[in-house]
Parts: C-alpha cells; structure tokens; sequence
C-alpha cells in the first residue's frame, strides 16, 4: 500500500509540473488547395489590341496587380515573336525575376488543324510547330489549339483527329501537350471533341474545357455544364470564363459552385485560368471579380469537404 501511494505522489508532481511548461502545437503541412488560379491573357486583350498594355509586361500585371503567379498567353499578341529566341528570352526572364509560370499558349490564326484539304491540314499542323518550340522555350505544358474543320459531323471528327495526331508526334519530341478547347461549332459539342480525343488516343492530347464557350450555332447552345463534365477526364487545364456580375459578384450566366464542383470531383486539382470577357467593367476590375469568386468558391467547397 506504501509503495503504491508513493507511485501516486510521483506521477502528480510528474503531471503537475507540465503545467508550467509551454504548450506545443502539432503543425502539418497546409493541405493543397482543390484548386490553383491563373490569369488567360485574353482577359486583357481590348488593351493588348489597342496598344496601351505591351505583351511583355503581361507576367509583370499577373503578379504585381492580382498577386497571381501562373500565366497563360495568347499568340497573337506576339504573333511574329515564335522564333525571335532574343525575344522569348526576355519573356522568359521576365517571369523568372517575379516567380510567375508560364503555363501554356492559346494559338489562333494558323489554319484549320481539320482542314478536308489534305495539303492545307499538313501545313496548319506545321504551322503550329514554332509555337510547341516558343512553349518549350518557356516552360510551358502545353499550346491550345482549335478544333476547326469541315464536312459531316463524322467526316470532320476523323479530320481534325488525324491533324491533331499529326501535331501531337511532334509534339512528342519538344515533349509538350496539345490541347484542344470548346470553341465554337461542332468543338463546342462535349460528345464530338470527345469522339475526336478518343480517336487522337495519343497520351499528348488533352482538353481544355472552357466554361463558356458552348455556342454551336447562332441561335443552338449546348448545356455547358455536360459539356465540360464530358471533357474533364482529358483536361490538362481549365479556363473560368467570365462575363458579367451581379451585385454579390457572381456571374450572371454560369453557376460557378456548380461548375468547379464537377471540375473539382473529376479529380482536377491543376490551374483554373481566368478568362474575363464582359463589358459591364474595365479589364482590371473583371479579372479581380473573377479572382474573387474562384476564391470565394474554392473556399466554400473546401469547407464543405471537411465538414
């Protein structure tokens, strides 16, 4: 009985003297967020086109302005720079001094990749090597190319998958992915541009599902969120589009919640691009408003998912 209330009397003054240590947290890692936020250059481009922004400060806007660190550019702001290394190299320079990624190139204005033309298909294929060159250059993952064509549903599904396959061999060397994004016409139709992927069946190709662009014909839409729930297992980026907001600074068209919730549960944990377009603002205030509520969104469903 001695010997036990002796252990008694020196476990307690063992637990009391605890009281006057300091406390010590456990502190983990903080989790990845769902998702991370880019800015699309096309967010500028009424600037861009009228002279006032130079393309070279576009990194420098990204970062000093909106505090985003990955960048997505658009080749016609720099459509005779491709192979100008003085040039990229200065691009290049830019984003290393402010930590910003550059992180792929939207390409326009280069041909039809689907073009029935065997000859034309060839060469808007090879007019798309410079800028897998110019995106290695720049670290970045991937170009975004459109999905443009001509003939039967079927005839340019089978079109613009053999000029995507011709691209994505050489895409294989420069080791950089082809994207293709919802863009208009039959691209803008989930079921065709997934038909046309499956049939690239090449591990470079991938989506770029574009939560707004599902405008078929003038007066035809396709329901956007099927479509990008249909593109998402081949998405290798992701471009929030934007056009205007309502007084709780949501967009009036695109039920955001919504929409990232499918990117989200498809598995997608990469850059959501911002891609503003509306005329309500300026191009400064659009980008913030949409930076906010991706923001505001990933917030609400990370509290949701650990709740």
């Amino acid at each position: 009985m001695e010997n036990r209330r002796l252990f008694l009397q020196k476990a307690g003054a063992v637990i009391a003297s605890y009281g006057s240590l300091p406390l010590f947290r456990c502190t983990f890692p903080p989790a990845k967020p769902l998702f991370q936020i880019s800015l699309a250059e096309w967010s500028l481009h009424r600037s861009l086109f009228a002279g006032e922004i130079d393309h070279l400060d576009f990194a420098s806007i990204a970062k000093k302005n909106f505090q985003i660190d990955a960048v997505e550019y658009v080749n016609q702001f720099f459509m005779d720079k491709a192979e100008d290394k003085s040039y990229l190299t200065d691009m290049k320079k830019r984003c290393d001094d402010l930590g910003v990624k550059s992180l792929l190139i939207m390409c326009d204005n280069e041909g039809r990749i689907g073009d029935p033309d065997a000859l034309l298909r060839k060469q808007a294929v090879e007019n798309h090597f410079k800028w897998l060159r110019a995106a290695q250059f720049l670290g970045c993952h991937s170009i975004r190319v459109n999905a443009f064509s001509q003939g039967t549903y079927e005839e340019q599904q089978k079109l613009v998958a053999d000029g995507l396959l011709q691209l994505c061999t050489y895409a294989d060397d420069v080791q950089v992915n082809v994207l293709v994004e919802n863009h208009g016409g039959l691209s803008s139709d989930g079921k065709w541009l997934v038909g046309v992927l499956k049939m690239v069946n090449h591990s470079r190709v991938g989506s770029l599902p574009d939560f707004g662009n599902f405008q078929l014909s003038q007066d035809e839409w396709y329901d956007r969120y099927l479509g990008v729930a249909e593109l998402m297992p081949f998405a290798k980026g992701v471009s929030a589009k934007t056009g205007e907001f309502d007084a709780q600074g949501n967009d009036i068209r695109i039920d955001y919640r919504r929409m990232l919730r499918i990117v989200v549960d498809a598995g997608y944990r990469g850059y959501v691009g911002i891609e503003s377009s509306g005329s309500q603002l300026s191009e400064m205030e659009a980008i913030q408003k949409t930076k906010e509520l991706l923001e505001r969104t990933r917030d609400e469903m990370t509290r949701d998912l650990a709740s």
